[in-house]
């Protein structure tokens, strides 16, 4: 069989019978056939499309003189069908701070070229919240401790998969639920009383968990209190006596 060829060749290169195949595979995108219609997953070889869907988070951390401002496009599957899916498709971080520009960048590139392969992607929120900064960690607003601005950007991610559906909360049973409000608002009744005595940080303990409550291993939240002989966190119910 003979090609015309129109026009000017720039370049060659030999390619093999099976590399050809190969090639070829690679380039369709993955799809699967569920109750006989093609149902599109995440793949390497899915073209981004000129819109996407983003939302943008704002970590402040006192490591940082400036916010860090994240932002996680995602890429909406077998749109206007049963099967439709929202998957993280890229990544961005963006601050004022330029001291850390080299690893943000690495970052947030390994994460976007993660999210393109397809899969599971979920394990990064584990990778990235199990990272502490030598110097320390530090506690947000509510008392929950950040080992480091790289697990704060892991929570931000978690929190964003579990908007997407990607990652489903774990439910508090409702007895667990009714005990949790209980215990607390004796809690609050007790310093509202140390307030009536002009106990001034009663107020502030209040308003997040109690004065001297010690940080949970499992939400990393200072909520873990002492009721009837056994450590129990007031905000994810996680109790050491099981």
């Amino acid at each position: 069989m003979s090609i015309k060829i129109t026009k000017k060749i720039k370049g060659y290169q030999v390619v093999k019978p099976e590399e050809k195949i190969q090639s070829a595979a690679v380039a369709e995108p993955a799809v699967v056939e569920a109750d006989g219609a093609k149902v599109i997953q995440m793949h390497e070889s899915v073209k981004r499309p000129q819109t996407l869907v983003g939302t943008t988070y704002k970590i402040k951390s006192p490591l940082f003189e400036h916010a860090l401002y994240v932002t996680i496009n995602d890429i909406v599957l077998n749109a206007d069908t049963q099967y439709e899916q929202r998957r993280p498709f890229e990544i961005f971080i963006n601050s004022k701070n330029m001291d850390h520009f080299q690893w943000i960048v690495a970052l947030t590139r390994i994460m976007s070229a993660v999210f393109r392969k397809g899969g599971d992607v979920t394990f990064l929120v584990e990778e990235l919240m199990a990272v502490f900064d030598p110097r320390g960690g530090y506690f947000k607003p509510g008392g929950v401790y950040m080992s480091s601005i790289v697990a704060e950007i892991g929570t931000v991610l978690e929190q964003h998969m579990k908007s997407i559906g990607l990652i489903q909360d774990p439910e508090i049973s409702d007895a667990q639920r009714e005990l949790l409000a209980e215990k607390r608002a004796a809690y609050e009744d007790c310093y509202k009383d140390h307030q009536a005595t002009g106990n001034s940080t009663a107020k502030t303990a209040a308003a997040d968990f109690p004065q001297g409550a010690t940080l949970c291993g499992k939400c990393n939240t200072k909520a873990l209190v002492l009721m009837d002989g056994c450590q129990t966190c007031l905000s994810c119910g996680y109790s050491k006596c099981g």
